[in-house]
């Protein structure tokens, strides 16, 4: 029965309003680097824009292609986290807050596939929106006429930017589970504010590498100096995050009582 549970989720998907929602959000986001690059290319412009100008010389960019990738992947870094955090909320909360767990938890269905048909939602639909934010940011990059392409730059580039989407993605089970336990959106909203918030602080000190929530920013150079790959610590920590999350969420699904 996995097939139709996992139909069946994408179809929800589909005919949601937070899905055009988060494609436009998602849409801004080369548009705002593609800004501050632009901005940089000139600095007596930056000048002339008082406070966001400054904010973008003292982020050390450069107004190349290099420059232009560094700055997606930081805005994946942080903004990828918060995405996917508002997806998976979305997905795992809307049966509570739309009053449909009751008809989920009545189906003849091991609970288990639900939880594991709707983590895949959440990959599918984020790795769409990373793949269109890249696109965008081609042509965004392309229009602005930017120095220093290489095609070895730009696939390392959006390897990293989805390693980074890929890592944000693997805390979605601990989101799940407050989604679960919260039985709506605001637990695991609230959650998602007070991880990225801890996270960034944990990330500059010298823990950040061993706190789940530190590691995107550290990996996209936001939280302190960037981490130019994923040390064999940190990879383990994202794991058993990732393991931990999907076996909370399967177990408080699998025990969960209709009140509805």
């Amino acid at each position: 029965m996995f097939p139709d549970v996992l139909r069946t989720e994408f179809m929800k998907l589909r005919r949601a309003k937070i899905t055009w929602i988060s494609w436009l959000a998602v849409s801004m986001m080369p548009l705002i680097g593609g800004v501050f690059v632009w901005m940089v290319a000139d600095p007596q412009r930056a000048r002339q824009y008082g406070l966001l100008g400054q904010k973008a010389e003292m982020a050390g960019m450069t107004a190349d292609w290099a420059g232009y990738f560094q700055v997606l992947l930081q805005i994946v870094g942080i903004g990828g986290m918060i995405l996917v955090a508002v997806i998976a909320a979305y997905v795992f909360g809307r049966e509570h807050a739309e009053s449909t767990a009751k008809n989920l938890l009545a189906l003849p269905v091991g609970r288990h596939w639900f939880v594991v048909a709707k983590l895949i939602v959440v990959l599918a639909w984020f790795g769409a929106l990373i793949g269109w934010m890249l696109l965008e940011g081609l042509l965004v990059g392309w229009v602005l006429d930017l120095p220093g392409w290489s095609t070895q730059l730009a696939l390392n580039s959006v390897a990293d930017i989805f390693l980074a989407a890929l890592v944000a993605w693997l805390l979605v089970p601990a989101v799940a589970w407050v989604a679960e336990w919260g039985r709506g959106y605001f637990a695991p909203l609230g959650f998602t504010i007070f991880t990225l918030i801890i996270g960034m602080s944990v990330g500059a000190t010298g823990w950040g590498k061993w706190f789940p929530w530190s590691i995107a920013p550290l990996f996209a150079g936001v939280a302190g100096p960037r981490a130019e790959t994923l040390a064999p610590g940190s990879t383990a920590v994202l794991v058993v995050t990732f393991l931990l999350g999907v076996i909370g969420t399967i177990v408080q699904v699998r025990y969960a009582d209709n009140t509805q």
